[in-house]
């Protein structure tokens, strides 16, 4: 727990992208109307999980209205209205609904987190901003020493767990390795790396990614996870 701790203190105090700080501090001061009378995080968010996780969740960023407001991943946006509800019928999340870091969820053999920790402009980090977030994913994935299963949301966070296995040679090239919504690669050390699409309103309100089809790859991280 430690190693975890102390890496999510790290990625709070990074300025090390000054688009996104200014961003996300101009978001936190102007504020959406509905949220006009909340303060906002405004911060590069922290990750969020069990520590003892065996599953790990990767992500694009932090939502400029949604954890760039709320402090956690995937909370108090359309996406996580989407993915905690999913997690919770997979046996991975204590409760369906996510609206605020004290709200009381648990995740169960879960950590989530997300190649880039500051709410881009437009959604669209820029490769120079995703290589300076890449050794906070390095040193989470170190720290999380029971890790068997990566569970990918969105090609970014594909190719950001693609790029960490490069990084650290563990895979010699990419090879075979190709994002789509319910792949799923062995991977040196006994591990896998799945992936869904992003649970996006494009996708989500499209019917590109339906509840049934992500709750379809959660349940095959747990039984992977679970060695079966």
């Amino acid at each position: 727990m430690s190693d975890l701790f102390r890496v999510n203190e790290q990625i709070v105090a990074c300025n090390l992208c000054t688009r996104l700080r200014e961003h996300c501090t101009t978001v936190a001061a102007v504020r959406r109307r509905a949220y006009r009378e909340q303060e906002y995080w405004g911060k590069p968010v922290p990750s969020f999980g069990d520590p003892e996780a065996r599953i790990m969740i990767v992500g694009l960023a932090p939502g400029a209205h949604g954890s760039n407001r709320t402090g956690r991943p995937f909370t108090g946006d359309g996406s996580g209205d989407f993915l905690y509800p999913v997690l919770h019928r997979a046996g991975l999340a204590s409760q369906p609904g996510a609206v605020s870091r004290d709200d009381g969820m648990q995740l169960h053999d879960t950590w989530i987190t997300s190649v880039v920790r500051c709410a881009p402009p437009g959604n669209r980090p820029l490769p120079d901003e995703i290589a300076r977030c890449a050794p906070f994913l390095d040193a989470e994935i170190a720290a999380c020493h029971r890790l068997r299963v990566f569970v990918c949301l969105g090609k970014i966070g594909f190719d950001g767990v693609v790029a960490h296995l490069l990084r650290t040679g563990q895979i010699p090239r990419r090879g075979p390795l190709v994002f789509g919504h319910g792949v799923e690669y062995a991977i040196p050390g006994g591990r896998w790396l799945l992936a869904s699409y992003h649970p996006s309103l494009q996708n989500t309100n499209t019917g590109r990614l339906t509840a049934p089809m992500m709750l379809e790859v959660f349940r095959r991280a747990r039984q992977l996870a679970q060695g079966k």
